[in-house]
C-alpha cells in the first residue's frame, strides 16, 4: 500500500521564514549600529586622543650623542681625539629573535661568538629603544658584506659615529686612561638620560676622573617614520603638525693636562722591555709632568672594542700591563727614604753633624749575634751623616735607628706624605705603608706578632720590612725636600675649556701643610748629601750625574725581594730575574731652584744607581733643555 505525502502548510513555512529574516535583519542592524557607533566614537569623541597617539607612532625622538672633549698635554698637543668610523648598532625592540640575530651576525664574523652573552645582557638591561653597539669600527669589507645581508637583519644597521683615538698609544695609557663600552654596571651608576645614544664612558685615568666634563650633553632629533618604523622624509603634514624642533648636543669640554708629551714619550721609551714606573713632578705646583708605567697596553683596543677572549688574554698576562705601577705599585722604598730619615735624625737629636760611625760592613744589636749587612761588604770605614748619605751607608742608619725609634720614623715620613695616598686626580692610588707600633698592634691578632722588635726598626731604617711606597709617593716626597718643606697635592689636569664659548676653568694647585723644621740647617745637610750622591767624588750615582751642565741632587735605592741567609752572598747573575732586587732612584734639579722632581722604579733591576739613576738623569736633561730635543 502506497504512503501518501503530507499536505504542506505554506502559511506556517512563510511565518517561519519571515521570522528568521526579521531576526537576521535585526542582528545585522544591531551589528551595523555598533560599528557606526564605534566609528562615531573614534572619529568624533576620541579623535584628539587617537590623533595624538598616531602622531606619536609617526614621530620618534632619537638621541644624538655629544662629541667627547679632547685631551691635550701642557703645550696643546693632542693626547686623545675623536675619529670618524662606522659602527654596527642594534635596536632591541626591533629585533624579533635576539638569539638568532646575534648568531647570524657571528656567522658573518661581524661580532665574536664569545660576546653574544654580553650583548644580550646589554639589550635586556637598558631601554629597548636605545641602540646597542655591536661593533665599534667596521672595516670597508665588513660594511660591504653587511650591506648585502641588511634585509635579513631587522633592527640592525651601521651608523657613522666618532670613536676615541689615542695617537700615542701605550705611552700615555696609564695617565690619560681609556674609554670602553658601557657595561651593565656603568648603566646603573650613570644617569641613563645623559647617556642616551652613547656607547662609551671613561674607564681609567683622566678619561674616568673627568668623565662629567668630557662627556657633554646629549641632543635629540625628532624624526618621521613609516608603519615599519623606518625614517622617511618630512612632508607637509608634518610641518602642519608643528614637528618639534631638534635639540643639538653640547660637546664635552676639552681637557688640558700638565703632562709634557716629550717627557712622557721619553719615560715610556726608557721603560721599554722593563717592568717599572717613572713619575716626574713640578715641585712648586704638584703638576705631573710625566707618569709612565711599563709594560703598557694600547688604549685604542678598548675604544674600538675587544672580544672577551682578547680582554682575558690581556688581563691574564703575567707582566700585568693593565696595572698602573706609577700609582698602584707598592714597593719597599729602600735607601730612597734616607734623606727624610736624615732630617728626622737631626731634628729629633738621634744624630748630628759631628757623630761618626765605624762601618765594618755589618751591624749587630747589643747582645745579639745577627748581622745586618751593609751593601758594601768591606764597609765604609769611619763615616758621618753627610758621607752616610753620599755613600748610602746602611750601617750608619742601622746604628741611629734605635735612637730615632720607629714612631719617630713614622712621624717624619708621614710629614713627607709617605704611608697614605697623595690625592692625585685619577683613581686607584695605593696608600703605601709606613709602619709604627700602633699600626702593628692594630694589624696583627697574635700577641707575639703585635709586639714591635728592635730588629724591625733596624731594617725599616733602610726602607725594608713592612715599609711600602708608590713611585708617585716617592716623587712627591722628594719634591718636598727640593722645596725645603713646601708641599702640593699632585694633579694631572691643569685646565678645561668649553668648546662652544672658549671659556676656561682653572684647576689651581692645592697646597698642603708645610713641613716645619726646628733647624733649617737640616735641609742644607740633607740636600748637600743628595747633591754629592750624583756629583760628588764618592757618590753612589756619580756616574749618572757626570758631565751635567746643571747641579742636581738624588738618592739611589735597592730593595730586596727575598731574604738572604747570614752565610750566603747575593749574586745577581745566579739569581732568577724575578728574585733580583728592585732598583729605585729619586732626584730633583736644578739644585738651587728646583723645577722637576723624579722617581724611577725598575722591578728586579738590581741596582738603583746603575739602572734607575740614568733614566732619572735623562728625564731631567730633557725637561731642563739639555736633552735630545734641546736643539730642535
Amino acid at each position: 500500500m502506497r504512503l501518501l505525502s503530507p499536505i504542506k502548510d505554506h502559511h506556517s513555512e512563510r511565518r517561519l521564514f519571515m521570522g528568521r529574516v526579521a531576526m537576521t535583519a535585526t542582528i545585522a542592524i544591531l551589528l551595523l549600529g555598533t560599528v557606526v557607533a564605534r566609528l562615531v566614537q573614534l572619529q568624533v569623541f576620541d579623535y584628539e586622543l587617537f590623533a595624538e597617539q598616531s602622531l606619536g607612532n609617526r614621530y620618534r625622538i632619537e638621541a644624538v650623542p655629544p662629541t667627547r672633549g679632547l685631551i691635550y698635554d701642557r703645550e696643546g698637543r693632542v693626547l686623545a681625539e675623536n675619529l670618524p668610523a662606522y659602527q654596527l648598532e642594534m635596536i632591541p625592540e626591533q629585533v624579533a629573535d635576539l638569539d638568532d640575530t646575534l648568531q647570524r651576525l657571528a656567522a658573518l664574523q661581524l661580532i665574536a661568538v664569545d660576546d653574544i652573552a654580553h650583548f644580550k645582557e646589554l639589550a635586556n638591561s637598558g631601554p629597548r629603544f636605545k641602540p646597542v653597539t655591536l661593533n665599534f669600527r667596521l672595516t670597508d669589507t665588513e660594511i660591504a658584506n653587511f650591506a648585502i645581508q641588511r634585509p635579513r637583519f631587522q633592527g640592525i644597521d651601521f651608523q657613522p659615529r666618532l670613536i676615541r683615538h689615542y695617537p700615542h698609544g701605550a705611552a700615555v695609557a696609564h695617565a690619560v686612561g681609556y674609554v670602553g663600552a658601557l657595561s651593565k654596571e656603568d648603566l646603573q651608576r650613570l644617569e641613563g638620560s645623559d647617556y642616551a645614544g652613547t656607547a662609551h664612558t671613561g674607564k681609567t685615568g683622566v678619561e674616568s676622573r673627568y668623565e662629567e666634563q668630557l662627556h657633554g650633553d646629549v641632543g635629540y632629533n625628532n624624526v618621521v617614520t613609516n608603519a615599519l618604523g623606518r625614517q622617511v622624509p618630512v612632508d607637509s603634514r608634518d610641518l602642519a603638525n608643528a614637528l618639534p624642533a631638534n635639540e643639538s648636543p653640547a660637546p664635552g669640554d676639552d681637557i688640558y693636562t700638565s703632562l709634557d708629551l716629550d717627557l712622557q714619550l721619553m719615560a715610556s721609551k726608557a721603560l721599554e722591555g722593563r717592568r717599572g714606573a717613572v713619575v716626574a713632578i713640578d715641585p712648586w705646583s704638584g703638576e705631573i709632568l710625566a707618569l709612565a708605567s711599563a709594560p703598557g697596553f694600547d688604549p685604542n683596543l678598548f675604544a674600538v672594542g675587544m672580544s672577551t677572549s682578547q680582554y682575558a688574554e690581556l688581563q691574564d698576562n703575567m707582566t700585568r700591563p693593565l696595572f698602573n705601577r706609577a700609582i698602584r705599585g707598592a714597593y719597599p722604598p729602600g735607601s730612597t727614604i734616607k734623606p727624610m730619615l736624615a732630617i728626622a735624625a737631626l731634628e729629633s737629636g738621634a744624630s748630628n753633624l759631628q757623630r761618626t760611625t765605624l762601618c765594618r760592613g755589618y751591624f749587630r744589636l747589643p747582645n745579639q749575634t745577627h748581622r745586618y749587612r751593609d751593601w758594601k761588604p768591606e764597609g765604609h770605614g769611619r763615616i758621618d751623616l753627610l758621607e752616610a748619605l753620599t755613600q748610602s751607608c746602611d750601617v750608619y742608619f742601622y746604628e741611629i735607628s734605635n735612637a730615632l725609634g720607629i714612631d719617630n720614623m713614622h712621624k717624619y715620613l708621614d710629614m713627607f706624605g709617605l704611608g697614605h695616598a697623595t690625592g692625585i686626580d685619577i683613581s686607584g692610588e695605593h696608600d703605601g705603608l709606613v709602619p709604627s707600633r700602633a699600626w702593628k698592634e692594630r694589624t696583627f691578632s697574635e700577641p707575639t706578632d703585635r709586639r714591635w722588635y728592635n730588629g724591625e726598626t733596624v731594617i725599616a731604617s733602610i726602607g725594608q720590612g713592612y715599609m711600602l711606597a708608590t713611585p708617585l709617593q716617592l716623587a712627591s716626597a722628594i719634591a718636598a725636600v727640593a722645596t725645603r718643606g713646601t708641599r702640593y697635592e699632585p694633579h694631572l689636569v691643569a685646565t678645561s675649556q668649553n668648546t662652544l664659548t672658549g671659556e676656561r676653568t682653572m684647576y689651581p694647585a692645592k697646597r698642603l701643610a708645610d713641613i716645619q723644621l726646628q733647624d733649617e740647617q737640616s735641609w742644607d745637610v740633607t740636600i748637600a748629601g743628595m747633591h754629592a750622591v750624583m756629583q760628588g767624588d764618592r757618590g753612589t750615582a756619580r756616574a749618572a750625574g757626570a758631565n751635567a751642565k746643571y747641579q742636581m741632587a738624588g738618592k739611589s735605592g735597592t730593595a730586596q725581594v727575598f731574604s738572604i741567609a747570614q752565610d750566603e752572598e747575593y749574586d745577581e747573575k745566579l739569581v732568577d730575574e724575578l728574585l733580583r732586587d728592585h732598583a729605585l732612584f729619586v732626584a730633583f734639579a736644578p739644585l738651587e731652584n728646583p723645577r722637576i722632581a723624579v722617581a724611577v722604579v725598575i722591578e728586579n733591576g738590581s741596582s738603583g744607581s746603575r739602572v734607575a739613576a740614568p733614566i732619572a738623569r735623562q728625564i731631567m736633561d730633557e725637561y731642563l733643555g739639555y736633552g735630545s730635543h734641546a736643539a730642535q
